[in-house]
């Protein structure tokens, strides 16, 4: 009778195929999945959805910043007649026109505010977006180790089936006791239970993946690492110090603007008048010129000044702090890509020796110089070896990911 041996080596290198374990120095697709799920997840979200309201109403407090005048004109009209006492003619009509005027310094500090609040709700979207940006690698990359998981579960699930009918033919033949048979099954066993263990894992992570952006788990087989980030520096255009600065601007500019509003605007009356004294009387006609000036000091002004001091003092002190936490937070992430680099290439050596120690083991157990316990411990210390291996490759592309969150850097 020919004898069927399971060929460990070919059927793992066609795993690690399938579920895309490419060297260190391969290049990523044109569009990382993840960027397509950020775009996805981004969609669905309200900030997203009101931004362009937002940047509406931030436009229109520039343009109105831009007006000739504070307010718009005020028209007053009063007619005087005795029609209804004496009625003797008398008539008077005035129209008045009183037209606010800017403060001075007022307009242009308006415009600065109305500028520096615009700015505040783009970097708001955009610190929103870089938030939402974590979730998405997150959900990625639990569901790459998920399928890694699965995958190697898969392969270990059928290697044990053609190892457990490999020795049920042997036990027929005499070559083997039932006590190996009964192992063999015990391997299979535990392979199915690992299996349906990581089935379990690739549902649950496919459903957070799709309830977070709506789409479909990626499809494209192999899991994408993510380009390391060649800035080591971190720039003032992280999303989270953007907005904070852009916060700390904001409140600069009210400032000034409350500055400059320390009283009610002035106002310039331009009026006109036709009046008579009796019936018969010719009308006689007059214009009017005059300016309206408040006194003393609104009372709301010191109020938005403190106010607009707080709101700055707090931005810069949250930029400060923001910025000690983002910098520890990428040396952390920088330790984390040299620690699972270390890990890679430590775990792809022990699998390089498991190897080979397999195929010694493998050898010796078809000349009958070895046990089936002894090969099955090399097959599990092979297979341990491979799954090491592989999930270290998947937490190394975990890791750069982190680092490019920490520096602010979004997908590509």
């Amino acid at each position: 009778m020919k004898r069927k041996y399971w060929a460990w080596p070919g059927v793992l290198a066609a795993i690690l195929l399938v579920i895309g374990l490419p060297s260190q120095g391969q290049t990523p697709a044109a569009e990382h999945p993840i960027k397509r799920g950020l775009e996805a997840a981004w969609a669905k979200q309200p900030e997203q959805q009101a931004a362009a309201l937002r940047r509406d109403a931030a436009e229109a407090a520039l343009r109105a910043s831009q007006r000739w005048t504070p307010e718009a004109p005020a028209l007053e009209v009063n007619v005087r007649t005795d029609r209804f006492n004496r009625n003797e003619g008398a008539r008077e009509y005035h129209a008045t026109l009183a037209v606010p005027l800017w403060l001075a310094g007022e307009r242009s500090r308006l415009q600065s505010a109305a500028q520096a609040d615009a700015a505040v709700v783009d970097a708001r979207l955009e610190l929103t977006r870089w938030k939402l940006t974590e979730q998405v690698r997150a959900a990625y990359w639990e569901h790459a180790r998920a399928s890694l998981e699965a995958n190697l579960a898969q392969g270990r699930l059928r290697h044990a089936r053609q190892l457990a009918d490999d020795v049920a033919m042997r036990l027929k033949a005499g070559d083997l006791a039932r006590a190996d048979g009964h192992q063999a099954e015990g391997a299979l066993a535990s392979a199915e239970a690992t299996f349906a263990q990581t089935q379990a894992a690739v549902s649950r992570a496919s459903r957070r993946w799709q309830a977070l952006t709506g789409i479909p788990v990626p499809q494209d087989g192999a899991a994408q690492a993510e380009a390391k980030p060649t800035n080591l520096s971190l720039a003032a255009s992280h999303p989270e110090l953007s907005e904070l600065g852009a916060k700390a601007a904001a409140a600069l500019r009210q400032q000034a603007l409350a500055s400059a509003q320390t009283r009610s605007n002035p106002e310039l009356t331009l009026g006109a008048a036709r009046e008579r004294g009796t019936f018969g009387e010719r009308y006689g006609q007059s214009v009017m010129v005059g300016v309206r000036v408040p006194l003393g000091t609104s009372s709301g002004s010191q109020a938005r000044i403190a106010a607009a001091e707080a709101e700055q003092l707090e931005a810069e002190a949250a930029f400060k702090l923001a910025r000690q936490r983002l910098e520890a937070d990428i040396a952390a992430a920088q330790d984390d890509v040299q620690a699972f680099q270390a890990s890679l290439d430590a775990a792809d050596r022990r699998a390089q020796l498991a190897r080979e120690a397999r195929g010694f083991f493998e050898k010796s157990f078809r000349l009958g110089e070895t046990d089936l316990p002894a090969r099955l411990r090399a097959e599990l210390e092979a297979f341990e070896a491979e799954r090491q291996a592989a999930r270290a490759r998947i937490e190394l592309w975990a890791a750069i990911s982190a680092l490019r969150q920490a520096f602010g850097v979004l997908p590509e």
